[in-house]
């Protein structure tokens, strides 16, 4: 069953607290990116795993093969279950990353970002990236697997293809998630929850839709009841 990633995207510990404390009943993941991590560092997710949940610590690595291994490893000892690092690394820095941190951390979740949900083909374009968006994360997501990742982050409209070229063992993380009547926001590859779900997509992450509810509770709810229809 798909599950769910709730985005902490707000400004500080408290605020986090706050918000962990109401979806603590609902919600088993949380994800910390850069905004709060910036500026609380490994205080948050210390604070998290005390309260018994799971995170995903998006970081997104990009630099030398031994500098990501090694962000790899802190992120891993502070008690992080899923870290990311970005595909056009390369296959060196992601053997890298996952080799020198496999034995020690057997059950963390590895994942490779292919290409961002804001971006659509105008980016790629302006980037020279060959092909249409699918065509860039199906290339990134194979090499990403043939260098050891666990799975990818991608959009949801990507998900069917990918499980069919590399199998359902294959982890697919989906943000840009969207429930029927909320904002797009700044997000172009999106897709519902259940429509990520019926796709194959292993974990979505919604931010948000959820943290700026005005019950943050039911929208939560709301999600997860898409998921388990």
């Amino acid at each position: 069953m798909t599950k769910l990633i709730v985005a902490l995207d707000v400004d500080s510990l408290a605020e986090a607290e706050k918000a962990v404390d109401k979806l603590g009943g609902k919600v088993e993941w949380f994800k910390v990116g850069k905004q709060l991590f910036t500026a609380e560092g490994p205080a948050i997710v210390e604070m998290l795993k005390k309260k018994g949940f799971k995170v995903f610590l998006d970081l997104k690595f990009h630099d030398i093969p031994n500098t990501v291994a090694q962000a790899v490893k802190s992120a891993l000892s502070i008690g992080a279950d899923m870290v990311n690092f970005h595909a056009t690394g390369g296959s060196e820095m992601i053997r890298t990353a996952v080799e020198k941190n496999r034995p020690n951390y057997p059950n963390a979740e590895l994942i490779a970002v292919t290409v961002l949900t804001s971006s659509g083909q105008s980016v790629l374009d302006e980037l020279q990236v060959a092909g249409t968006p699918e065509d860039a994360v199906l290339r990134f997501a194979g090499l990403a697997k043939n260098a050891g990742a666990d799975g990818v982050v991608c959009s949801a409209l990507e998900i069917e293809a990918l499980k069919k070229a590399y199998g359902s063992e294959f982890k697919v993380v989906v943000p840009g998630i969207r429930p029927k009547g909320s904002s797009v926001d700044d997000q172009k590859r999106i897709m519902t929850p259940k429509q990520a779900s019926d796709l194959g997509a292993d974990y979505i992450v919604v931010g948000r839709p959820i943290m700026k509810a005005a019950d943050p509770v039911a929208a939560a709810e709301a999600v997860l009841a898409e998921l388990s229809i």
